[in-house]
């Protein structure tokens, strides 16, 4: 295995390589060399630094530490500009990494656009089809695959609890329209509501720096704030919990992780999780055992509603005694 993409092995792999078929040096010699374990280079691009994004990152290398995998890894943000996505794609592809871990839309785009042998597996990506990283779920890339953000349940449950908590409430939505994974779940929520008693309206962004002033107009005509998986929106989360805050306006997101920051209610996934899946993924192909191909696109294991007691009492929600059994509890620390 590892055939198509050899190219990318680090020098020391191919040391190994030449050392394995001979090089001077008879196997079974009983010798240093026999003992020497392989080890890898990871590129990781990320779109910028935030919980959600930084907590996949670390679940995936706790999967390959958790594997026994030797790797020394090379990351890089693109610190919110999807245009540096591609120089860090294009640097990794000239360092000759071992594999590509592509942790947001824009980074597996660059990514998959740079290289033509070092196999690519990303995370936090909502709809990869929709972003054209694949051409089905079930049809992973030759050298592409990955772990979608987005649970099939997740927006029909959120919208649920919202319903059953909140009736006749309109939604605020925040989001950058360029962020493919926002447009396409802000669509699903769309769909979700239109057989219910809410409504929903809305403000886009360009930059991290729209969201406050974004978030204070949208607080004037919403009931609550539902955040989707924004990149720009979730790195200035802390100026949306301030004006949620200060409005009583509950502040429902998409990942546990923003509990955190003062958000009120999660029904979404755990980002570590959705990294370690990843990284059991790498694992395969670096071991030799599978290539991308055969790796379908995974989606999260399951989800789970999280609700912060101390943002509800910040944000004037009454607490529910059934939500005792029907949510896990965030407890800051």
């Amino acid at each position: 295995m590892l055939k198509k993409w050899g190219a990318g092995l680090t020098a020391s792999t191919v040391i190994l390589a030449l050392t394995a078929c001979g090089n001077g040096n008879e196997e079974g010699t009983g010798g240093a060399d026999d003992t020497e374990e392989a080890s890898f280079t990871i590129g990781a691009t990320q779109i910028l630094e935030h919980p959600s994004l930084d907590a996949a990152y670390k679940g995936f290398q706790d999967a390959l530490e958790d594997a026994g995998i030797n790797a020394e890894y090379s990351f890089q943000s693109a610190q919110g500009d999807p245009n540096n996505t591609s120089t860090i794609a294009t640097n990794f592809v000239s360092d000759g990494v071992d594999l590509i871990f592509a942790n947001s839309t824009p980074s597996a785009i660059s990514a998959l656009q740079a290289t033509q042998d070092i196999p690519i597996v990303f995370t936090s990506v909502t709809d990869p089809v929709e972003a054209g990283l694949v051409t089905a779920l079930d049809e992973p890339g030759d050298l592409i695959t990955g772990v979608r953000d987005l649970h099939p349940e997740a927006i029909s449950d959120t919208v649920a609890f919202i319903e059953e908590n909140f009736p006749d409430s309109t939604i605020g939505l925040v989001y950058n329209a360029g962020e493919s994974n926002s447009v396409v779940q802000i669509d699903a929520i769309k769909d979700e509501v239109d057989s219910t008693s809410l409504s929903t309206t809305e403000r886009t962004v360009a930059t991290s720096a729209d969201v406050q002033s974004a978030a204070t107009a949208l607080a004037d005509d919403a009931d609550l704030i539902y955040l989707v998986t924004d990149n720009t929106v979730i790195s200035a989360l802390e100026s949306i919990v301030g004006i949620a805050n200060d409005r009583d306006l509950p502040l429902i997101a998409s990942d546990p992780e923003s509990l955190d920051s003062g958000a009120f209610a999660a029904f979404g996934v755990n980002f570590h999780t959705l990294g370690y899946q990843a990284g059991e993924m790498a694992v395969d192909i670096l071991n030799g055992d599978k290539s991308p191909s055969e790796l379908p696109v995974q989606s999260p294991a399951d989800i789970n509603l999280v609700i912060n007691r101390e943002a509800a009492e910040a944000q004037g929600i009454e607490w529910k005694e059934e939500w005792e059994d029907a949510a896990s509890t965030y407890e800051s620390n």
